[in-house]
């Protein structure tokens, strides 16, 4: 479905010191600095899979979704999209597609979803038959039946959320770029918002490719991630491979009967935090069993836990190591 090939985005910035002397100085010479955006991404995703896209602030996802989705040229590199060049914009690509942006909207504030839909309707060409059919479907799984006939400056941000995914939805795109799609909502209206992208992946077969920083969205959705930093890729596996390379530690949580937490407790494990009569360890992978052992030969353990370290804490351990990784090589550089 996508290929990915050496694929670059630069940008040309103008820089200028603060103060009235450089502002000046900087009507007659201007200084000019590359950005790269994307700097030599490679990968291919086969139809129909889920695939999380992740890196921090700046590290090139929404500029890749851009140029995957035909809203900016590539400087250099290949991409193809279901065998489209995404910058020609064709008709029959724009059909397959929808870019689903978390902090932007597409639906018009003044009027009722419903005139969205419509509107994207026409614009897709989609039969009525078969728009009031997609319709029914995607109001049902979203339960957005009375919202639909609401303006959308009333409605909440949840709701909203939902009316963008119906817009996007009702030409039955077979690719699915998402951008941040659960950010601001509750916890309750995020595992809305996962299980009917799950959903409408299984039924409708679709491709999905998913940013966001709320590791329970990619945990949740996506068996493959892709991280990247800086516009390179660091990592393109699954998130139980990217914790056994970068963060190879278990965690147990302890909760005990008496809620006292016993004495000397450093001495199975780092202890990561404690409370009132529970506390969690963290040790190598293979001391884990035999831990375990002894711990409940010794306390009286109401409830225990074997789990990995937080994504959250994997990834920050992962950036960390690129940016050691970056300025060893800027310093061999000098």
């Amino acid at each position: 479905m996508i290929e990915v090939e050496h694929l670059k985005k630069y940008y040309s910035v103008f820089r200028r010191e603060p103060g009235l002397r450089n502002s000046l100085k900087a009507l007659f010479r201007r200084q000019k600095t590359e950005v790269r955006a994307v700097d030599g991404l490679s990968f291919h995703i086969a139809e129909g899979k889920r695939v999380g896209f992740l890196g921090p602030n700046g590290a090139g996802k929404t500029t890749t979704l851009k140029m995957l989705s035909g809203l900016l040229y590539p400087s250099s590199g290949k991409v193809l999209v279901d065998g489209h060049l995404p910058h020609k914009r064709e008709t029959d690509f724009l059909k397959k597609i929808i870019l689903v942006m978390g902090q932007k909207q597409q639906l018009l504030w003044d009027l009722p979803p419903l005139e969205t839909l419509e509107l994207n309707r026409a614009i897709y060409e989609v039969q009525k038959p078969v728009f009031r059919k997609r319709l029914e479907a995607l109001t049902e799984l979203l339960d957005i039946g009375p919202q639909l006939r609401t303006p959308a400056r009333q409605l909440s941000l949840g709701e909203r959320m939902k009316c963008e995914l119906a817009a996007g939805l009702i030409h039955s795109p077979k690719l699915l770029f998402l951008d941040e799609p659960t950010i601001g909502l509750d916890v309750s209206m995020q595992q809305t918002i996962r299980e009917f992208i799950r959903s409408y992946n299984e039924k409708e077969g679709a491709t999905l490719i998913l940013t966001s920083h709320n590791m329970d969205d990619v945990e949740a959705l996506c068996p493959r991630i892709l991280v990247i930093d800086k516009g390179r890729l660091l990592f393109d596996g699954s998130v139980a491979e990217l914790v056994a390379q970068v963060k190879p530690e278990k965690r147990i949580g302890l909760r005990f009967e008496d809620n006292k937490l016993p004495e000397n407790l450093e001495a199975y494990g780092r202890v990561v935090s404690t409370g009132v009569g529970e506390a969690t360890l963290q040790l190598n992978r293979e001391e884990v069993s035999g831990v375990l052992g002894q711990l409940l030969a010794r306390f009286a353990i109401k409830d225990l836990t074997v789990e990995n370290p937080p994504l959250e804490e994997v990834m920050g351990e992962l950036f960390s190591k690129h940016a050691f990784l970056r300025h060893e090589e800027g310093t061999e550089s000098t």
